[in-house]
């Protein structure tokens, strides 16, 4: 399979009352399914097969996105091993208004390609060119095996 570069993707939310809490401020989990939503639109594009979400690692609310303002998500593949894409995505609040900026949340979703019968399939390896490209790689790499080994120790304790 012929290795492939990865592009970012970038979307844009408003937010509403419907989407925050009673101090004004957007659900976690609001946020977390608009990046889950993301994270396999950019997964299912980088490898063109179907993308389902494996886990969600590594989330971190900085600051809070409030009602009224954009939400800004800019998602991209940063590591990719033979069935399974990791995608790093990160989320900005902008006030419509003053146009002031803040990044408010960075995650790591966790994606596994699927053939047509549903089972986990090769995808093509990931080009990793520039230091932000392989640090990001290398980030993306110990989540990834964290991940696998939190699974199997859950399993080896009857939990799966």
């Amino acid at each position: 399979m012929e290795p492939k570069k990865a592009h970012p993707l970038s979307s844009w939310h408003i937010v509403f009352p419907n989407d925050a809490n009673p101090h004004g401020t957007m659900f976690g989990g609001k946020v977390m399914a608009i990046m889950d939503i993301q994270a396999g639109i950019v997964a299912s594009q980088y490898c063109r097969k179907t993308v389902v979400t494996a886990s969600t690692e590594a989330v971190d609310f900085k600051n809070p996105v409030r009602v009224g303002d954009r939400i800004e998500t800019i998602s991209r593949v940063v590591f990719v091993g033979r069935t399974s894409l990791v995608v790093k995505i990160d989320a900005y609040a902008e006030n419509p208004l003053s146009g002031k900026r803040k990044h408010c949340t960075t995650a790591y979703f966790n994606m596994v390609a699927l053939d047509e019968d549903g089972v986990p399939t090769a995808i093509p390896p990931l080009i990793v060119e520039t230091e932000d490209e392989k640090r990001e790689f290398r980030i993306a790499e110990h989540i990834k095996q964290d991940a696998l080994e939190r699974k199997k120790k859950i399993r080896e304790e009857g939990g799966e």
